[in-house]
């Protein structure tokens, strides 16, 4: 993540604010607890529970960095003032699988905050490539593992 930015929405943001205060306050708080207690056990050598809290203080305190790092960096996209006439990260899409004839919604968005469970795909994913600066009537061709998929845009619309 050297020198680039971190494309987020604001609601993207807030999730790696909310993310980071959880960490530096509460999982900290609790993860001593748990040393303290493993460490009541005595002789660390062999002390499994005393280990595992290590294991897991050393990947928090990773994230802990590399959140701070994503929210340093951080470019918030304005979703409200969207040219909605293409898309563009922020914008949420409407698409119709051609072959399903199925409407799917997303939203694009930067790979910090994307979560397909939630419908927000990374504008450096497969279809978010192909999305990005296309018009309402578009189709969209994206080659998966299982051929190619096609898409026609027929939406888009910002929060």
């Amino acid at each position: 993540m050297a020198k680039e930015e971190v494309i987020v929405t604001k609601e993207g943001l807030t999730k790696l604010e909310d993310e980071l205060r959880d960490l530096k306050t509460v999982k900290r708080k609790e993860l001593a607890e748990r040393l303290k207690l493993a460490i009541s056990y005595g002789d660390l050598k062999e002390n499994s529970e005393y280990h595992s809290a290590k294991d897991d203080q050393s990947f928090m305190e990773t994230r802990i960095k590399i959140l701070e790092k994503m929210i340093t960096k951080a470019t918030v996209i304005d979703t409200v003032s969207l040219d909605l006439s293409v898309v563009s990260v922020g914008s949420i899409v409407i698409l119709n699988d051609i072959e399903f004839s199925e409407q799917i919604k997303y939203q694009i968005v930067g790979p910090a905050e994307a979560d397909v469970l939630d419908n927000k795909i990374s504008y450096e994913s497969p279809l978010g490539k192909e999305l990005i600066g296309k018009k309402i009537g578009s189709v969209i061709n994206v080659t998966a593992p299982m051929g190619i998929i096609k898409y026609e845009l027929l939406e888009i619309k910002s929060l």
